[in-house]
């Protein structure tokens, strides 16, 4: 056998190993959901069918009358933040990749790639730095408990992403398009919509995404800015844990109809992220 087939054997077992790691959490989860109290602290089962007879228990705690309401009401406020943030974000942060990248600016001392810097900067800032003070303006502009306040929120929390993708992007389009645009007769804004936004579209695909994913998960900020109406779904995952003790098979019913959406659109939507994401790393 030669080294090459042998590196690649390793490889591919170092890989299968990885997928396990990594899916064995959602695996579990899952199994979770179909069992009750008795199986869980009896365990470990691993294989329903095999090692333990399912049991709805959990499926009929999240569907029942009560329940059913406000995991659907959750469903909605997380639909709603979670595709309007990334909506909005990747308006706003195509527009400023594009600008950073095609243009010069100086602002003081500032150049493009401190400015790019800058917004990068943002994801390091710890949210329990800011949540005190925005949740006073919250409170003080009506913003509290609306799914617009958490809307607008996620917006600015995602767009440093958008921006640092989409100018990733751009830079990895040749001027020389839009160039023939601007000949052609075409504005300058008609040369983005036209030209550059069509070809970055994988890259836009997933900015989108992402944002998605990072508003669709994110709990701290929903749980101090929202009270009764715009919940999203984490908060109603930790509203399984009472006084009563932890409610696991409803717990991890709610986890896996919460997860099962992003799952589904990271498989459709597999090959536009990765290009979307490597775009511009090999020139």
């Amino acid at each position: 056998m030669r080294p090459s087939s042998r590196i690649l054997i390793v490889t591919y077992i170092l890989l299968a190993v990885w997928v396990v790691v990594a899916l064995f959490p959602l695996y579990w989860m899952v199994t979770l959901s179909f069992k009750n109290l008795r199986l869980i602290t009896t365990g470990p089962y691993f294989i329903p069918w095999v090692d333990f007879d399912p049991t709805t228990l959990g499926w009929s705690d999240l569907f029942q009358s009560g329940q059913r309401a406000r995991f659907l009401t959750a469903m909605r406020n997380s639909l709603i933040c979670a595709v309007g943030s990334g909506l909005l974000a990747l308006l706003l942060g195509t527009m400023a990749g594009y600008g950073i990248s095609r243009y010069s600016y100086r602002f003081f001392i500032w150049r493009n790639r401190d400015i790019s810097f800058f917004f990068l900067s943002q994801l390091i800032l710890p949210p329990a730095a800011v949540i005190l003070p925005i949740y006073i303006l919250y409170v003080e502009t009506g913003l509290y408990d609306t799914t617009l306040g958490l809307t607008l929120l996620y917006t600015v929390v995602g767009l440093p992403i958008v921006i640092w993708i989409m100018r990733d992007q751009f830079n990895s389009l040749p001027v020389e398009l839009e160039q023939a645009a601007l000949v052609d007769g075409h504005s300058a804004l008609g040369a983005f919509w036209k030209i550059a936004v069509p070809i970055a579209a994988p890259g836009m695909v997933a900015a989108f995404i992402l944002v998605v994913i990072l508003s669709w998960n994110e709990y701290m900020f929903a749980a101090v800015l929202t009270s009764k109406s715009a919940f999203t779904l984490p908060q109603l995952v930790q509203t399984q844990v009472s006084s009563q003790g932890v409610k696991f098979w409803s717990m991890a019913a709610v986890g896996t109809a919460t997860v099962a959406p992003l799952i589904v659109i990271a498989i459709l939507l597999e090959r536009h992220i990765v290009r979307g994401l490597t775009a511009g790393a090999v020139k």
